[in-house]
């Protein structure tokens, strides 16, 4: 076995053997749950002892084609999966777990944005020849990864009020003096979605969220029947402020009263309405001091992620095959 330096990482070259293959082969069938051609069951990299195979090669360079609409070198989508093993790898050694619920969620939300269901982006992704794995297991990374670099470094995140002033007044090209602080509304809300099943009329779901809307009188009651009911999810609490929120959504939370739920809306994923539990007079920053605080938080969050991702490929055993 011979051992090169590459990228400041340790990096071995063996030869494959039949018995190397064999156990390459098994490893990869059970990690991505489904049998693939043999061609496509070759281990390239190891990274940290994880494999990235031809096949997560190729379905890599299909989606990034998918997404950017631009085809990526084999060099670089390795060295991108290379960089995923490592984030992935390091949640294990902080004793993370991103459970695959929270991925499915992700997965689901992402969906929701492309005013998708979860099962319509998955076909989405077969037309073009991609299985949802690939793309949840960059979800997974994300999230791994946004975690360790945000608790690692959360003092460096935590911006004085007076910095994010200065900063925007740096920006600031119009003569006007710029306001700290602004009146709002903040909207404490419960999404509660009527799942449609299939073989289901979307009219019948709509009438059962209208029957419900007219009995539901507050959050403490209304919430806990609401998840007695079949086919029927309450999701997690969303806290909204009135200056993120377009005004017409604004104006029918506006409407709504506290403890009672807004009208039903068709979905991708269902009949969903929200319950409105909260309502309460707020400060928050003004729209320009907000961008200029989230560019802030973006911009370290880029250096300290790119800063330590180099330090743990400087440690990582990467073994090109």
């Amino acid at each position: 076995m011979k051992r090169i330096r590459m990228d400041g990482a340790m990096v071995r070259v063996r030869r494959n053997s039949a018995l190397g293959a064999l156990f390459g082969a098994a490893a990869i069938v059970l990690s991505i749950g489904s049998v693939v051609p043999a061609a496509a069951q070759n281990v390239i990299v190891m990274v940290n002892g994880s494999p990235i195979t031809s096949f997560d090669i190729e379905q890599r360079q299909k989606f990034s084609m998918l997404v950017t609409r631009k085809a990526s070198t084999r060099e670089e989508v390795i060295e991108e999966l290379i960089d995923e093993r490592i984030k992935i790898d390091a949640a294990r050694r902080f004793t993370m777990n991103i459970s695959d619920s929270d991925v499915d969620s992700s997965y689901a939300d992402m969906a929701q944005r492309m005013r998708l269901s979860p099962e319509q982006l998955t076909a989405t992704l077969a037309q073009n020849g991609i299985q949802p794995g690939t793309l949840k297991s960059r979800i997974r990374a994300d999230i791994t990864w946004q975690q360790i670099v945000r608790g690692k470094f959360q003092s460096s995140f935590q911006f004085r009020d007076r910095d994010v002033l200065a900063a925007a007044e740096a920006k600031n090209k119009g003569d006007a003096p710029l306001s700290d602080k602004i009146a709002a509304t903040e909207y404490v809300l419960r999404p509660i979605l009527f799942v449609v099943p299939k073989g289901s009329s979307a009219e019948t779901r709509r009438r059962d969220a209208e029957a419900l809307r007219a009995r539901f009188e507050n959050c403490d009651t209304g919430l806990p029947f609401a998840r007695h009911l079949r086919d029927v999810a309450v999701r997690e609490q969303i806290v909204k402020t009135s200056t993120d929120l377009p005004p017409a959504l604004r104006e029918i939370l506006d409407k709504t009263g506290v403890g009672r739920l807004t009208n039903p809306e068709t979905t991708p994923n269902g009949i969903e309405m929200f319950a409105v539990c909260i309502k309460r007079d707020t400060k928050v920053d003004a729209p320009f001091l907000k961008e200029v605080r989230q560019q802030m938080f973006a911009d370290t969050f880029q250096a300290k992620s790119k800063k330590y991702l180099a330090e743990l490929r400087r440690s990582a055993m990467i073994e090109r095959k």
